[in-house]
């Protein structure tokens, strides 16, 4: 995966966090932590932490003893401090998910939402994940299903592509590229993992209106800086023809539309190694 497509600095965690946030990620930062609950986890990781909308579910939610949320871009952690409270126990870290800078068995739960998609080597991550749980802990994380059962994700690639058609923005095709439950499952097994469960689920993302979303959809994430390299086009003018898309096929003031991930639960297994 190129690198500036898992490059998310400049205004982008801003606008990633305002106008994405409550769209796509908090709904499914709920249900990742109400699967964990039952589970009385007291010590858990996080990868991929973004802006931080995972780590205040998870204080909130289940008050851990000790929360180290972590994530591979410096400037998504400097934005998620900024915006989470500080609580007691919690930690902020930057770590590669693939070499994760902690001893055997620290976690009862590694969680990550929407970000093992843009790990270049996902087996080692998730055997790293692995490695540093506790015998009976769990690998809580969530991926977005195909791109073409994600309404919002599927309007913007095809807008934006449309400006570029000998080289278009390819961003789109990371997050949604990493869908084959099949495959998942079967590289979880391959990587130590003992009882894994995988289950879609739909839910419903709401903006208060296709302008804010436009925005979040072209400068949230490094599609823009895609488009500004390319030149020839003004991501204003981009903005608008995705916001025109998305008013058209999904209504306005309140703008609603579908969206699906795979919601996985994979356990350490009892054993000591």
């Amino acid at each position: 995966m190129p690198e500036a497509n898992a490059t998310f600095d400049g205004l982008i965690p801003e606008v990633y966090d305002n106008h994405l946030g409550a769209v796509l990620f908090e709904p499914y930062a709920a249900d990742l932590v109400n699967r964990l609950k039952p589970r009385g986890v007291k010590e858990v990781l996080e990868l991929a932490c973004g802006t931080g909308i995972v780590t205040r579910a998870l204080v909130e939610g289940l008050k851990p003893r000790r929360l180290v949320a972590t994530d591979l871009n410096e400037p998504m952690i400097n934005y998620a401090r900024s915006k989470v409270a500080a609580a007691p126990g919690l930690e902020w870290r930057q770590a590669d998910a693939s070499t994760l800078p902690f001893p055997d068995s620290s976690f009862d739960a590694v969680v990550c939402q929407f970000g093992v998609m843009f790990v270049p080597d996902k087996l080692a991550a998730m055997k790293e994940a692995r490695r540093v749980l506790r015998p009976g802990g769990v690998f809580a994380f969530n991926v977005w299903d195909r791109i073409e059962e994600n309404d919002l994700g599927r309007t913007a690639h095809e807008t934006i592509t449309k400006f570029f058609p000998f080289d278009p923005p390819q961003f789109y095709t990371i997050p949604f590229g990493f869908h084959d439950s099949k495959l998942i499952g079967s590289m979880l097994g391959d990587a130590g993992f003992a009882d894994v469960q995988i289950e879609r689920v739909e839910k419903e993302s709401k903006s208060p209106s296709a302008a804010h979303l436009a925005v979040g959809l072209v400068r949230g994430n490094p599609v823009v800086n895609a488009i500004q390299e390319r030149g020839g086009v003004e991501v204003g003018t981009v903005i608008a023809a995705v916001e025109e898309a998305l008013r058209g096929r999904y209504g306005d003031s309140p703008l609603t539309a579908k969206m699906k991930a795979w919601i996985v639960m994979a356990s350490r297994g009892k054993e000591s190694k």
